[in-house]
């Protein structure tokens, strides 16, 4: 499907009018929208607009990284998108002249969309150009990927909350999808940032003083958005820190508690073990109350370790 949007040179907003009219009628500027385009609508990107074979052949390849390539009379850009719920990278391809824009890609954009409403209700947006509307789509792209940051943060917040409140229900498995979803987030933003860098940076992409502040507003909201997806890759690598940490010392804790109850019995059971030996000459299994001194050695050695436990602080072992 193509839509079309054209803003005459008395500056009348016309829509959904045929590609012949460009031929036709004097436009201020233009933007066609190929919108999961067939195969007879992609030939017009060659027929019609008579775009470089290479930057159509990169329309048609996907996943190119998202980068600007200059030709005669236009930019191409390569920018992604990003899926909410798969967070998969999906290409959206714009070519832009002096007095046009064209994008392109295989599957639907939602901020393609909020451009188009924006520039139906707000006659400002006509006056201001091909250029004005690139940063409106390039700035509606980067905003969407705000949302998706912002709900991995909550959700690591929460998981670090479980891990303080409730460490027996904890599962680092949640933080090690999570990392793989920053992961995920860093391939998109990353490139997306150099490709601002590039923009801003190049004389080949004639900006004005005011279009210049505009992408470096796209920049500026990438270099936060990198911010954040880097500080909650570290955040994902304190808790498993702090996750081995604590395992550690809960099983510190454990062999503690076992070190104390093996090491009262040790002389008990040396003392059960010596007057088990089948000797015939052992003097005290010869007395009457032989039985119970021995009982009775034997609660004493354990009372005696059990207070001197205690007295070291080591008791509290059973408390946690």
């Amino acid at each position: 499907m193509i839509r079309t949007f054209g803003v005459t040179e008395d500056s009348q907003l016309i829509i959904d009018f045929p590609l012949e009219d460009l031929q036709k009628k004097p436009f201020d500027w233009y933007w066609v929208d190929f919108d999961k385009p067939t195969s007879d609508e992609l030939s017009l990107l060659d027929s019609f607009f008579h775009f470089h074979p290479l930057s159509i052949e990169d329309c048609l390849d996907r996943l190119q990284r998202p980068k600007i390539d200059y030709y005669d009379g236009y930019q191409f850009f390569v920018v992604h998108t990003m899926n909410e719920q798969t967070l998969e990278a999906e290409e959206l391809d714009i070519f832009v002249g002096k007095n046009f824009v064209v994008t392109f890609h295989h599957s639907s954009v939602e901020e393609l969309d909020v451009v188009r409403e924006k520039l139906q209700r707000d006659a400002s947006f006509w006056e201001r150009g091909a250029i004005y509307a690139t940063y409106q789509i390039i700035d509606k792209v980067v905003d969407s990927y705000f949302p998706i940051v912002h709900k991995i943060e909550d959700h690591l917040n929460e998981i670090e909350e479980q891990m303080t409140f409730d460490m027996k229900h904890f599962s680092m498995d949640k933080v090690f999808e999570m990392r793989s979803d920053l992961l995920w987030l860093r391939r998109t933003i990353m490139p997306m940032r150099d490709l601002m860098y590039r923009v801003l940076n190049s004389s080949r992409f004639d900006l004005q003083p005011h279009e210049h502040t505009y992408f470096a507003d796209i920049s500026d909201h990438l270099v936060k958005l990198t911010e954040i997806v880097e500080s909650n890759r570290e955040l994902t690598a304190d808790i498993r820190d702090s996750y081995t940490a604590m395992n550690s010392n809960r099983m510190n804790r454990i062999m503690m508690i076992l070190t104390i109850v093996s090491s009262i019995f040790i002389p008990l059971t040396f003392i059960a073990g010596v007057y088990g030996m089948n000797f015939e000459y052992m003097p005290e299994l010869e007395m009457k109350y032989g039985y119970f001194i021995a009982l009775g050695a034997m609660i004493l050695i354990g009372l005696s370790m059990l207070a001197w436990f205690k007295h070291k602080g080591w008791m509290n072992l059973f408390k946690q």
